[in-house]
């Protein structure tokens, strides 16, 4: 009866070890399951790749066009009518999940992607606006004022059903990046202010898109206004401007730091996809700012 009662005891032991030890052991999660016929999307962010981190985040959310090749014709895009229409799809931190399943065709489709999310009433004329205060933060669902500005496209041309049923949509800037730095000239003393401010002035911020070639054109009856920059850091600041081109002089880039305002007229010419920097050197008088232009920098190497 002892023995019985000790093997029962070693057996209860070796169960408990189990156990413990796979409370310890963490589970893999399940890969979601994919329905047949579905397409699904990976989305890349500008200069990413598969081997690249996103520079997606959770809650971002894209349009997207499928259009159908009639045998090898590929057909255009329109406002309605197409394979798909402006489906949204969100990024939920890991994948995309479409506001309503998109089906695989029998041949050849074209994808269209856009970023951010809006409800056109055009294809090639689709009125679109920058932000003039690209200072304001994101929140309450709403994007960021630069964020809302930057506007992405991108797309994927006679793609068929795979064995993944997945499709690849790298994404590039459409607009200008202008990275507006501050050096400290010989005669200037201290730090940056920490509330200095910077504002672009003589540019259009009005445009449309053409979504078939992701195209940002210059509104030709817009007005001139300002645009408040984002501040990356005490000397660094950032917007995103309609790609233009400024012939003559005029007031260009405003400074406010510590109750001094430094004002720069200029010319610019600011390409679609492009980063422009421009490095001003600030001393303690307003009429001598240094300026120097940097190199142009290509869409995929945007922050």
């Amino acid at each position: 009866m002892k023995k019985y009662i000790a093997t029962l005891i070693a057996l209860s032991a070796i169960l408990s070890c189990d156990v413990r030890e796979a409370a310890r052991t963490p589970q893999e999660p399940e890969a979601p399951q994919r329905e047949e016929g579905v397409m699904y999307f990976e989305p890349m962010y500008p200069g990413s790749t598969k081997a690249t981190e996103t520079a997606f985040e959770q809650g971002d959310v894209i349009g997207l066009y499928v259009t159908d090749y009639q045998g090898e014709t590929a057909p255009p895009l329109q406002i309605s009518g197409n394979w798909a229409n402006n489906v949204s799809a969100t990024f939920d931190g890991t994948s995309w999940l479409t506001s309503k399943k998109i089906f695989w065709g029998e041949g050849l489709m074209d994808v269209y992607g856009y970023y951010p999310y809006m409800t056109p009433v055009s294809i090639d004329e689709q009125p679109f606006s920058v932000a003039l205060d690209q200072s304001v933060p994101e929140g309450d669902g709403r994007l960021s004022g630069y964020e809302a500005s930057d506007f992405l496209w991108g797309k994927v041309s006679g793609v068929e059903q795979t064995a993944t049923a997945t499709v690849e949509l790298q994404f590039r800037h459409c607009l200008s990046k202008f990275v507006i730095q501050m050096v400290k000239g010989p005669s200037y003393e201290g730090d940056f202010p920490e509330d200095a401010e910077v504002y672009i002035h003589s540019t259009v911020p009005t445009a449309t898109i053409d979504f078939t070639t992701g195209s940002v054109t210059k509104d030709l009856f817009g007005e001139m206004a300002t645009i408040k920059a984002r501040k990356v850091n005490d000397s660094t600041f950032e917007a995103i401007i309609v790609p233009q081109r400024l012939d003559t002089r005029r007031p260009f880039i405003e400074i406010i730091a510590g109750g001094i305002s430094y004002l720069l007229e200029d010319t610019f010419q600011f390409k679609p996809g492009m980063q422009h920097t421009l490095s001003l050197t600030i001393n303690s008088n307003p009429d001598q700012i240094e300026i120097e232009i940097g190199g142009d920098i290509e869409d995929g190497d945007w922050n």
